[in-house]
């Protein structure tokens, strides 16, 4: 994608199909005279009196315990520079995104147009009773650190400023792990910091606190070394001037330990990086591009260890794993400010959490075999489900023992609980599915091209590294498709119906015909058929010209199907191919199965259909509960219809008894633990949380699909094929762009996940 397009897509995402990227959600109904008059007059009197009596009433009857303000003067936003406080919104609502959807914090972005300390502080104090923790953002240094000052004296809330702090946090904890690595101490170290704004001030002061010391520490900024003997020093450098004189990086670098990038590119040369000393620890940490390349480091050095800002390489140094966190602990205890005791416990969490056992979940999301703590993972990775009930808790425990919280936690295994649920709503899942599709990106073939949005899902496919984009549809079309999109990727466009395609096609037919020839299928047929996009994209990923296919855009299902079916074919053992749709619902991922294709299965059917869905659900990272549905609850009804579920159950039970499934069950008491729990204890599912529902039939499924996604605004990806012998997967009729790109994502998981199983399969046997 040209830099033209990219600016065009970013500017669009912003802008449509409303503008920015926050909203505000009412927690409470609103649909009656009644729920009004208790939102609002005369209701809301009653709590407005109780917080005159007692002001921290004000935790309990409104949302200042879980709101924070995200707040700028615009002076130093990204690289971007002083660009006014108008311009930095996009950044600070997406700051309040992060917030969300990492910690379920509410955020407010505020603005204020001053660059006068005392007019900022004074406009900080004046809005600060709406809030329960304030996060200041790009605002430039050495300002920043004299408002970060007086707001923490002066509040009574938690304040920090996540420039100077959440660098400090992570990189603390990478360089607590990469130096047990390295098998040295920190009061030891010779440590090189090169940049002399807000962040390597924090890091720097963060590390002193975990014992690195003064003597040892070389600090440089744009005009060198900062020395005792320089004039004109802040407060701030003068903090961590050398006495050694030496004037360059060069110099610096020389037996150092450890080096901290927090400057500028390409700074840093390999023969610096031979003078350092053995096992040497770079934390190159500019953005977008370090001070010397990953793979120049690495090469130049087999003994580095190394970590950057970018999330291409291993040991990313991201603010993503800890402001949302340290903000959280902050929130539940109701801290009356963020210490250092705070810091150095998020410090502690991450560098701890980095040597327990990685989950499956990563491993998968991040296309690993096994992450293990070392080298190249010396801090946890974002997408780590582990960080909510690792970090906050810890956050908390400090701020309880330094005596700044005031609602002390005393149920730890409750409130890890509650943090946990708190990340149901999330649409994690998609960003894992999206990074392990990045992770070995396969050939699509997206058999209707020819269609806008079709080419656009391809074009985001392509631009994003998922996969790689067969387009296959009339040529002509789709070239002048793609000169209106700018798409200019490199990619084959291939049109069955074309002379230059003949060749190919007779040799698919000759393939499709023997195959087919038993079941009333002539040569003639299959030259024909073969013309046909759906059985041509069908061919080419049963011959391996192509890893995946994707399709159902513009035709209708069964229309699809049909010559899927036919060249394809079924995974050894499957009698029946089935569907199963992955819903986003706010309380976690949700599978539906058999949402499209099997309109009434038997019980062995509907077993299989369950085996597929644990299969597919185990492909995705989670761990599958899945409740058998019916209109009855554990034989509370004899009839045929709740027969076939009971019997599918037992059919499961005793060929899988390590399967967590159960029923027959009535949704409700599926989907309602608590219910589940005290009707039917005996259950396999008592106790645990469902994750996916097999329906007894397809007008259920279908049906319960199709209502969940449009009345409640889920987010739907599917219908997911199950128990084809490769990766093939059907759009339901015009599906949106993001469908198309998730579904593609699946695709390339799937054929991964098929690729490794051919492997598997060919090892010899022991």
């Amino acid at each position: 994608m040209s830099k033209q397009s990219k600016r065009r897509e970013a500017l669009l995402y912003h802008a449509k199909p409303r503008p920015g990227k926050i909203q505000v959600v009412p927690t409470k109904k609103y649909a009656t005279q009644r729920d009004l008059s208790l939102a609002y007059s005369p209701g809301v009197a009653e709590p407005c009196l109780e917080i005159e009596k007692d002001v921290n009433n004000v935790y309990k009857y409104t949302n200042k315990g879980n709101l924070v303000a995200v707040i700028s003067n615009g002076t130093a936003v990204l690289g971007l520079g002083n660009i006014g406080p108008e311009a930095s919104k996009p950044v600070m609502e997406g700051k309040g995104l992060l917030f969300k959807i990492f910690a379920d914090i509410d955020v407010f972005d505020i603005e204020v147009n001053t660059e006068n300390i005392d007019d900022f502080v004074l406009a900080v104090k004046s809005i600060a009773p709406t809030f329960g923790g304030i996060n200041l953002e790009d605002i430039k240094a050495p300002e920043a650190f004299e408002i970060e000052r007086r707001l923490k004296a002066e509040l009574n809330i938690p304040v920090m400023h996540d420039d100077q702090h959440g660098t400090a946090i992570i990189s603390a904890a990478a360089l607590i792990n990469a130096l047990e690595i390295a098998e040295k101490k920190i009061e030891e170290v010779r440590i090189v910091i090169s940049g002399a704004g807000a962040a390597a001030v924090s890091c720097t002061r963060l590390y002193k606190a975990f014992g690195a010391k003064a003597e040892n520490i070389v600090m440089l900024d744009s005009k060198g070394v900062i020395r005792m003997d320089r004039e004109g020093l802040s407060e701030e450098k003068a903090e961590f001037a050398t006495s050694r004189k030496i004037d360059s990086l060069i110099e610096a670098m020389k037996d150092a330990d450890v080096f901290v990038g927090l400057s500028i590119a390409d700074i840093v040369t390999p023969k610096m990086l031979k003078a350092m000393a053995n096992d040497p620890i770079v934390f190159a940490m500019a953005n977008p591009d370090p001070e010397i390349d990953y793979d120049l480091a690495v090469k130049t050095r087999s003994d580095i260890i190394m970590a950057t800002g970018r999330s291409d390489h291993p040991n990313q140094v991201n603010n993503v794993l800890g402001f949302p966190f340290i903000f959280r602990g902050a929130l539940d205890v109701r801290a009356t400010k963020i210490n250092e005791e705070m810091k150095m416990a998020a410090v502690k969490a991450l560098a701890a959490l980095a040597k327990e056992p990685v989950p499956e979940q990563v491993n998968i999301a991040y296309g690993e075999t096994r992450l293990n703590f070392g080298k190249e993972y010396i801090i946890p990775k974002p997408f780590d489900p582990r960080l909510i009930a690792a970090v906050p808790p810890a956050v908390a425990k400090a701020a309880m023992e330094s005596g700044v919280a005031t609602e002390p936690i005393s149920d730890w295994n409750k409130y890890r609980d509650e943090l946990y649920e708190r990340m149901g709503s999330d649409n994690k899942i998609i960003r894992l599915l999206i990074n392990r599709a990045k992770t070995n990106p396969k050939r699509i073939v997206f058999a209707e091209a020819d269609h806008l949005d079709v080419l656009k899902a391809a074009q985001i496919v392509s631009d994003e590294g998922i996969g790689i984009p067969i387009l296959l549809g009339r040529k002509e079309i789709i070239h002048e498709l793609m000169e209106q999109l700018e798409f200019e990727a490199k990619v084959d466009v291939i049109d069955p119906k074309s002379d230059d395609q003949t060749e190919k096609l007779n040799e698919y037919a000759e393939k499709f015909w023997k195959n087919r020839r038993r079941s009333g299928v002539s040569l003639y047929d299959a030259q024909k058929l073969l013309r046909e996009r759906n059985y041509f994209a069908s061919m080419m990923v049963l011959e391996g010209d192509a890893d995946a296919m994707i399709s159902g855009y513009s035709r209708s299902y069964p229309s699809v199907v049909r010559p899927v079916l036919e060249t394809i074919g079924k995974f050894e053992g499957v009698s029946k191919v089935a569907t199963t749709n992955l819903m986003l619902t706010k309380r976690g991922p949700l599978f539906l199965s058999d949402t499209s294709i099997n309109i009434d299965p038997t019980a062995k059917e509907l077993a299989k259909i369950a085996q597929m869905t644990n299969y597919t659900m185990k492909m995705f990272g989670l761990d599958p509960v899945i409740a058998m549905i019916s209109y009855a609850n554990f034989g509370s009804s004899k009839d045929p219809h709740a027969d076939k579920v009971r019997e599918a159950v037992e059919l499961l039970h005793k060929s899988n008894p390590d399967m967590v499934v159960d029923g027959e069950l009535q949704t409700d008491f599926a989907l309602n633990p608590v219910m589940l729990q005290r009707k039917f204890p005996f259950s396999k599912l008592a106790g645990k949380k469902v994750n996916a529902l097999i329906f007894p039939n397809l007008d259920s499924a279908n049906s319960n699909y199709k209502l969940l996604k449009e009345l409640n605004s889920v987010e739907s990806i599917g219908p997911i094929m199950l128990g084809l012998k490769k990766p093939v997967h059907i759009l339901q009729l015009g599906a949106s762009v993001e469908e198309i790109v998730n579904m593609a994502a699946v695709a390339v998981v799937d054929a991964q996940q098929k690729e490794k199983r051919q492997k598997e399969l060919k090892k010899p046997k022991k």
